[in-house]
Parts: C-alpha cells; sequence; structure tokens
C-alpha cells in the first residue's frame, strides 16, 4: 500500500469526523434558537391563542372551532336578532351579566350584546350547568323551545337550559349563569383572534 493511498484514507476519514464534529456542533448553537419559536410549557397550558377569518360568515351562520379543547362558537347576528335580544331582559336570569354570570365574560365586553361587535358573537359552547355542549337553535318561534316566545337561541339537550342569542341564561332552568365569553379582540375586520385580550395584541 503506497504512502499516497494511506493518505488518501486519512484525508477522508479526517473530512467525515470534521463533518460531523461540524453538524453536532451547528445542532448546539440552532437548538437554543429553534426551542424560542416553540410555545412554552406555560403557554401550552394556557390555551394557544387561535385565528379565526370571518370574512365570509353569514348573518346566522355559525362557525365552530377549538380553544383550551373546548368548542367556542363564532355566529354573526342580524339587525331583527339585536332587536330581539333588547326585549328578553325579563325572561333572563341575569340578563346585564352583573350577578352571578359577572365573571363569565372580559371586563371590555358590552352588556346587552356581549360582543365586541354587537354583530358578531364569541361564546365558548359549554353549558354552565354540567358541561354538555348545547344545540344552535336560531329559528324563531320554535314549537319545542316555547313557540312565539322563543327569539333563537341555545338549548342543552342534556338537562333543558335555555340561552339566547347573546348566551344569557333564561330563568328558570339548570344551569345557573351566562354561557362564558373568551378574552379575543379583532385583529383586522375580518380576522378574530380567540385567546388573548385586545391589550395583548
Amino acid at each position: 500500500m503506497s504512502g499516497q493511498e494511506i493518505d488518501l484514507k486519512k484525508r477522508r476519514f479526517l473530512t467525515n469526523a470534521t463533518s460531523v464534529v461540524g453538524a453536532v456542533g451547528v445542532g448546539f448553537v440552532a437548538w437554543p434558537f429553534l426551542s424560542s419559536w416553540m410555545p412554552s410549557a406555560r403557554a401550552k397550558a394556557a390555551g394557544a391563542p387561535v385565528d379565526v377569518d370571518i370574512s365570509k360568515l353569514e348573518p346566522g351562520q355559525l362557525v365552530r372551532v377549538l380553544w383550551r379543547k373546548k368548542p367556542v362558537w363564532i355566529f354573526r347576528r342580524d339587525a331583527e336578532t339585536l332587536s330581539n335580544l333588547k326585549g328578553l331582559d325579563d325572561e333572563l336570569e341575569d340578563p346585564n351579566s352583573t350577578g352571578n354570570s359577572k365573571g363569565n365574560q372580559p371586563t371590555y365586553i358590552t352588556q346587552n350584546h356581549r360582543a365586541i361587535k354587537a354583530e358578531v358573537a364569541v361564546i365558548v359552547g359549554v353549558c354552565t350547568h354540567l358541561g354538555c355542549s348545547p344545540t344552535y337553535r336560531p329559528e324563531l318561534g320554535a314549537a319545542d323551545l316555547g313557540g312565539d316566545s322563543w327569539k333563537g337561541g341555545f338549548y342543552c339537550p342534556c338537562h333543558g337550559s335555555k340561552f339566547d342569542l347573546a348566551g344569557r341564561v333564561y330563568a328558570g332552568v339548570p344551569a345557573p349563569t351566562n354561557l362564558i365569553i373568551p378574552p379575543y379582540h379583532f385583529v383586522s375586520d375580518s380576522l378574530i383572534r380567540i385567546g388573548a385580550d385586545p391589550k395583548a395584541s
């Protein structure tokens, strides 16, 4: 075996070894940078914010997304629906969310519509009685929900709780409080970020 052949083998070995050591070094240097892109354990536990595009959301249409493993409803209310909400106070347990429901919505949410923008509702779709998910019943005058007095809302089939289209609970049903409004804000006219207050934007 010639000395030149030995030198080539040695050179190949050293080149490969240097490449391996270099790759390991790059990995160590890159890891802190790449790991900074991942949500922290605290952020994961809290539930990272969820962005929802509402540009194609029609009046009466409801979309569901998951946030913190819970369904969140986003739906558009028309002028008639908003008008009907004003006349329901006498039938509701806590129409202004100032009683037992006081903590069920962020402080920047308006009382009557329980929303940042009256026409767009954002509500956690979990009954405040035992955690079932109510069904969306927007039709006016549903015979099985009170006939003419029913102005649209949500009905929980588990134990019969009823909520209006602002998520306010009717009086005399098992659910003790209004549905929860999550923290959220409008990133733009067509994009909602659920899980982050306006001040956090």
